[in-house]
């Protein structure tokens, strides 16, 4: 049963949630920059870049 006190339409934060995981990001690789160089930066973006795409192809899979 639907509690009364909530709104009928819940705000979709998707955007937002992205936006703050790209500033995330951002400094965590600025970071890694500073300590290490760039070399562990690049494989630590293709590493994120491979388990995005792993994520998509199972997503997609469960929906078919």
């Amino acid at each position: 049963m639907r509690d009364p006190e909530l709104p009928d339409a819940m705000p979709d934060f998707f955007s937002a949630a992205i936006m703050f995981a790209g500033i995330n990001l951002m400094w965590i690789f600025f970071v890694v920059w500073v300590m290490y160089g760039l070399v562990p930066v690049l494989v630590l973006a293709v590493l994120i870049n491979h388990f995005i795409t792993r994520l998509e192809i199972r997503l997609n899979s469960q929906k078919a």
